[in-house]
Formats: C-alpha cells, sequence, structure tokens
C-alpha cells in the first residue's frame, strides 16, 4: 500500500454496526460504543468493562462531538509569501516538507531536524514516529509531551522496581482497598471513573488545595506546595519511629533501607510541620491507618511529580509503602496514576529521546543492535539519545539548536513551561510541521498543517494506566482528503529516500513488527496480537511469546520478585530541598497549575466542544478570601498572575478551598490566559521534568499594577 490516501469518503449510517472503542482523553482509557452515522455519532459506555464499569465523565460522553467539530481540518495548509496559511494539495505540501528537511539535513546535518511527539499517539503512531525521526531523518532530536506528564514517576519507579508500569496491578484491585493514600493526584475531577474503585476506601489525600477529591477523603494532608518530599520523609520517619515497619518484607524482599533511613532521620514530626505546615497529629494518623489496613495502596500523580525535585519526591512516597510491606502484595501496592490516553505505551513505543521500542535503552549495544535488525538497518546508524522536551523546544532556531521541528499530537505553544518563550522558540524556526484535526495554537504558528484522522477513524492500540494494552477500533472513515499519521510517516519516508516497505500504513502490520522490536525486552508486547486483544483477552505487558501456547500477561508485575536481578526492590535516600524560587517579597505567593473537569491538556480539542466550552468557558485563578481582600481581588474581575517569567490573565474566584498563601489556575487555555506564561524552566535533574507545580507569583487587578 503506497500511503496516498485518495478516493476514500466516510461510510454511511447502512455500513455501520455499533462499534467497540476507547475514550480519547484520559490513561482510564474508559471503554465505549460507538453508534450511528457521521455528523450524529452516539456514545455510551461499555457495561462489562473492569475499568469504568458503564461510567464515563462529561468528556467522554461528549467525545463524538470531536469528530464534526467546526473548523477542523480538512485540507493540508502552506504558509504564502504573504504570511497566510492557505490549502494546498497533500503533493504539493508533502513534496515542499520532505524538500526543505532534506536541504536542511544536508546543509546542517540530521539534528538540525527534530522531532516532537505525543502522549495520545496509538502505540502503532509513537513506534512509527521514534522509527522515523531515528531513520528516515537520522536525528537524535525527538521527544515528547510525556515528559510532561510521567518523568518522574517513571525515572523514580524504574530506579526502585527495575520496572516502570504506572500500576503494576489491575485498577479493580483498589476495589478492596482499605485506605489508600493519593499524593497530588484530584481523580474525581481528572479521571472521575476511577472513584468507583475507591468508594470502600478510606482516603488519605495530600494536596495544598482542598480538591473535589480532597473532598471525599477521610484525611486531607494541606502542605505548603513544594514541601511534599518534606512530608513523604517524615511520613517514613514516623512509620520507623513509631515501630510500623514490616520488618519481614524490608529483610526479604527489599535493599537500602538503612541509606534510606538514613536520609529521613533528621524529618522529625515536628521539623517537618515546620516546612510543610502539616499537624503532627495529622501525619501520624495517616502512618497508623496505611499500616493498620488489610490492604493499602500509596498513589501519586502529577502535583507530587511536577516539580524539580519530582523524581526524589515519587521515591520517597515509594520508601513509604516500602517501609509498610505494600509494593508487589497481593491487595496492595504502591501505583503512580498516568495522565494522558496512551501515556504509558507513547513512553515504550521509542519517541521519548532515550529509549528505543519496548523500554529498550538507545546507550545499550544489545537494544540498539536487536531493533535496528528489525528494522533492516546498520546500529551504529541510529543516533544516541538527545535532549529532553522542554531542552529541545529551549533550542529551536538557535545556532546550536534544530531549524526544523515536526509536531504529532501536542501544543507545546500551550502545554510547555515559559509559553511565550517556547512560542517565541517555535516562530524562530525556518521550517514548522504540525500534523493535526483541529487549528491549535501551535498549527496556528506552523509553515505547514497537515490534516490527520482522529480517534474514531482510526484503527489501532493503546496501553491503559494499567499495563493493559487496548484497541482502538475505526467507527467511521476519515473525511476526504485527511490522512492517518501512518499513511504521513511513510508519504516523507518515501520521499526521504526510504523504501515503501519499511514504513507499513496498517496499524495491523505496525503492531506485528512492534511485538518483534519489543520481544525479550521490559515492555515486551510479543504475546500480544489483534486477534487476542478482539477475541476480548485482558493482556498486560509484559507478555512474551511463548513456544506451545500463549502467555497469559502480567496484570501483577511483582508478587513473586522485583524486576532487578535480584529480585529486590531499591530505597532510595533522597534529601528534600526547596522549590527553584520561592515567594519573597516581590512575588509573596505561590502559584500552581492543573486541570479541570470539563476541559482536558491544552483544551485545544475541548474547548471546541460547545457542553465542554460552557462548563469552563475560561481560566481563572483561585484565591482564598482573606488573600482577595489583601490585595483588592474582586470575585469574577480579571487579575494578573505574575512571575519572573511572565504573566497570565484570569478571571477571579474567590473560594476557601485555596490556601492564603497560594492561588491556583488551570492550563487548558490560551492568548493572555496561558497558565504556562508564568511557570519556570527548572528541571528534574533526573527525569527533565519541570517545575509546573510552583512558581513564586504576584497578583494584581488589572490595570492596578504597581
Amino acid at each position: 500500500m503506497s500511503g496516498e490516501a485518495g478516493g476514500r469518503g466516510p461510510r454511511t449510517p447502512a455500513d455501520l454496526p455499533e462499534t467497540t472503542t476507547h475514550c480519547p482523553y484520559c490513561a482510564l482509557q474508559c471503554s465505549t460504543e460507538l453508534s450511528g452515522g457521521p455528523g450524529r455519532v452516539g456514545v455510551r459506555p461499555s457495561p462489562d468493562f473492569p475499568v469504568n464499569r458503564g461510567g464515563l465523565c462529561q468528556k467522554g460522553w461528549t467525545a463524538p462531538a470531536l469528530l464534526g467539530t467546526p473548523g477542523r481540518l480538512l485540507t493540508p495548509l502552506v504558509r504564502g509569501a504573504d504570511g497566510v496559511l492557505a490549502p494546498a494539495s497533500w503533493d504539493d505540501a508533502l513534496d515542499l516538507v520532505a524538500g526543505r528537511l532534506r536541504r536542511t539535513r544536508e546543509r546542517y546535518g540530521a539534528d538540525a531536524v527534530a522531532v516532537f511527539g505525543g502522549g495520545g499517539l496509538t502505540n502503532e503512531k509513537a513506534y512509527t514516529l521514534g522509527k522515523f525521526a531515528r531513520v528516515a531523518l537520522g536525528t537524535s532530536r525527538i521527544d515528547y509531551n510525556g515528559r510532561f506528564c510521567m518523568s518522574s514517576a517513571a525515572a523514580a519507579t524504574l530506579a526502585a522496581f527495575g520496572l516502570d508500569r504506572g500500576l503494576p496491578f489491575p485498577v479493580t484491585d483498589l476495589d478492596d482497598s482499605d485506605v489508600v493514600l493519593l499524593a497530588g493526584a484530584n481523580p474525581a475531577e481528572t479521571m472521575p471513573p476511577l472513584m468507583r474503585h475507591l468508594e470502600r476506601a478510606d482516603l488519605v489525600v495530600v494536596d495544598p488545595r482542598r480538591t473535589r477529591t480532597a473532598e471525599r477523603a477521610a484525611l486531607h494532608l494541606q502542605p505548603v506546595p513544594g514541601s511534599d518530599l518534606a512530608l513523604a520523609l517524615g511520613l517514613l520517619h514516623l512509620a520507623v519511629t513509631e515501630g510500623l515497619v514490616d520488618k519481614e518484607y524490608v529483610d526479604a524482599r527489599t535493599t537500602g533501607f538503612e541509606a534510606a533511613w538514613e536520609s529521613c532521620a533528621a524529618w522529625w514530626p515536628e521539623r517537618v510541620e515546620a516546612v510543610t505546615g502539616v499537624p503532627v497529629a495529622d501525619m501520624r494518623r495517616a502512618v497508623r491507618m496505611l499500616a493498620g489496613a488489610r490492604r493499602a495502596h500509596v498513589l501519586t500523580g502529577r502535583g507530587a511529580e511536577q516539580h524539580s525535585k519530582g523524581s526524589d519526591t515519587v521515591a520517597a512516597f515509594i520508601g513509604l509503602a516500602l517501609a509498610l510491606g505494600l509494593p508487589g502484595r497481593a491487595g496492595s501496592g504502591f501505583g503512580t496514576l498516568t495522565g494522558q490516553g496512551n501515556g504509558q505505551g507513547g513512553r515504550e513505543m521509542g519517541q521519548k529521546a532515550d529509549q528505543l521500542p519496548g523500554y529498550r535503552s538507545l546507550t545499550d549495544p544489545a537494544d540498539r543492535a536487536h531493533v535496528a535488525s528489525v528494522w533492516g538497518v546498520d546500529p551504529d546508524a541510529l543516533p544516541g539519545p538527545g535532549p529532553s522536551a522542554y531542552e529541545l523546544l529551549d533550542s529551536l532556531g538557535t545556532p546550536e539548536g534544530p531549524r526544523a521541528l515536526l509536531v504529532f499530537g501536542s501544543n507545546p505553544a500551550v502545554s510547555a513551561p515559559r509559553a511565550a518563550h517556547v512560542t517565541e522558540r517555535l516562530s524562530a524556526l525556518d521550517l514548522l510541521v504540525v500534523a493535526d484535526f483541529v487549528p491549535s495554537e501551535t498549527a496556528a504558528l506552523a509553515d505547514v498543517v497537515l490534516p490527520v484522522a482522529q480517534w474514531a477513524e482510526e484503527e489501532g492500540t493503546l496501553t491503559g494506566l494499567e499495563g493493559r494494552v487496548l484497541r482502538r477500533r475505526a467507527h467511521l472513515s476519515p473525511p476526504p482528503g485527511v490522512r492517518t499519521d501512518l499513511e504521513l510517516l511513510h508519504a516523507l519516508a518515501v520521499r526521504l529516500g526510504q523504501p515503501p516497505e519499511r514504513f507499513p500504513v496498517r496499524p495491523r502490520e505496525v503492531f506485528d513488527e512492534l511485538r518483534r522490536a519489543s520481544a525479550g525486552a521490559p515492555a515486551d508486547y510479543s504475546g500480544i496480537s489483534y486477534a487476542r486483544l478482539d477475541a476480548g483477552e485482558a493482556l498486560h505487558w509484559p507478555c512474551p511469546a511463548v513456544p506451545g501456547g500463549d502467555h497469559p500477561g502480567t496484570p501483577r508485575a511483582f508478587l513473586d520478585r522485583f524486576a532487578h536481578p535480584d529480585g529486590r526492590a531499591r530505597f532510595a535516600a533522597v534529601e528534600h530541598r526547596p522549590p527553584a524560587r520561592e515567594p519573597d517579597a516581590g512575588f509573596p505567593l505561590y502559584g500552581t497549575t492543573g486541570r479541570v473537569l470539563a476541559q482536558y491538556q491544552s483544551g485545544a480539542q475541548t474547548r471546541r466542544v460547545p457542553e465542554l466550552a460552557e462548563a469552563a468557558p475560561e481560566a481563572f485563578v483561585e484565591v482564598h478570601p482573606d488573600t482577595a481582600r489583601r490585595l483588592g481581588l474582586a470575585d469574577g474581575a480579571l487579575a494578573e498572575v505574575e512571575s519572573v517569567h511572565g504573566s497570565t490573565r484570569a478571571r477571579v474566584r474567590v473560594t476557601r478551598t485555596a490556601r492564603e498563601d497560594t492561588v491556583f489556575v488551570p492550563f487548558h487555555y490560551p492568548g493572555a490566559a496561558r497558565a504556562n506564561l508564568f511557570t519556570g524552566d527548572a528541571l528534574d535533574p533526573r527525569s527533565r521534568m519541570p517545575e509546573f507545580k510552583v512558581s513564586a507569583v504576584r497578583v494584581t487587578p488589572v490595570g492596578e499594577r504597581s
């Protein structure tokens, strides 16, 4: 198949039986049933899928509205000499892109071309994107927006357990948990169907804000922003000093406990209270609740992870869980709540700067040789690791950085930290190419925009937050003139001199190749097939191909041993440190960012759904009444939220759920309302995660700034 997509049109309603697929949004990947034809697709939740059990959130119920959203991209656009994006044919657009990529590489080298991917791409697309970058372009400059989502959790869990799987157990294990500690997670708003699995448990919620999840908690620990690590060390300190450590488990299944204890020995409860603001009595109660439960879980989310010390914070919460004997024990455990729809599979399949498919390493000669043999190339021809997402974006258009960038499934003009600076860097490129199905804020900056199919129009697989591989099925054909990402990458690769068979366009063929590339790797998909998934098997990786039968998959990863060679989990010795910039006289408040129920990620999709836009139409800054009174901020009036990096304009929302020293702004909105205009560029030294969750800011009424 050539990948040229002409001649296809939407199927008629008579051709459309009900289609079982999955929601296009978060990593729960709720199962849905689609029915009806173009312009009137209906959705209902699948009643028997164990993750959502017949439930959907507001975003899932309204997802079909995306299929007919006004302004959807239906033809390639090329920016002319007049600076205006104008329609072009596919051949003209692709020839232009391939020609300019070729000339850029010839003049400046392979690393002058970069690729930026997304955590919502299917496994097949993420795999092909990484292969395209390293084989067709020969560049090391590839990373993706999952760096802004799961990288700190991945670094910490890989070090602790030898394997990075968000939940190393099925979501349904939470049903019978007695106590669940949620550190920096607000699933009541970010993934509401998950709350069905937490109804029985007593919740301990760690969050500076009194969120909807915190309102349902048995205990809410409300630390100063940026102090989560000190709190985690204090909880481990209490577990030790109060005799709550499971010594038999620690001796049999872990290593490094003594060093971890030394790192937290100085974090006695009163010191932790002074740093975090969390009362000693509440800390003691939290540890006793976890230790006294027959089944308990510790889960972290972005609130604990999106810091310049996020990896260490997750490691400290892992240490608490290990001390209490939770990970790898039936009915208990530690996990991290993956955010994006394919946040798990997206980082396993090779679009991350330092990884090859299957979670193989770009620096390991055996891993390089295995993947190169599947791809039919010389291992020495594969580039090494490139810079992380923010570092890549920061270097765009500079003398040392890439001069051309291809963006798939991401909107960094809104979602990246220091958004104004990143927008400047995007604008400085010689060539910016964006593949999307809506005209995002990043697409508006592009030299070439390429329209691609969306969720209900494509086949593929995704991997949910519990490591379960899921089938995405097409209910409609893409509109005429719209191509799939696989067809697009095939067409570009061929124009760049690659043999056509090296870049297949059928998702099933790509998945079969992906299976071979991941065989024997930590994220082994080789025993998974479309046939098994279509037959309804629940397959969690690792699922290796085995002679004489089908491997059942690994729903619970660590029951017998952890993934390190000695089978033991590792405690980590970590030290608390303050955020990159703390409040001072000029910027006296903490600014933090996050999500709201009706919007998703950069909002490029959900802001186009009328029901969601009506529910959450604009950005707001959440302020405590006493803080608002002191600063002269009126509820409903516009205010400026400013840091040393930039300022955001949002409408004041006065609420007692906020801390007096903290303001909150959701990051879904464009233009002057971008929350990431005030976030900074401090990065976690291990994960390279930006510090989204804490900035030093001041808030002033619009028009009254001094």
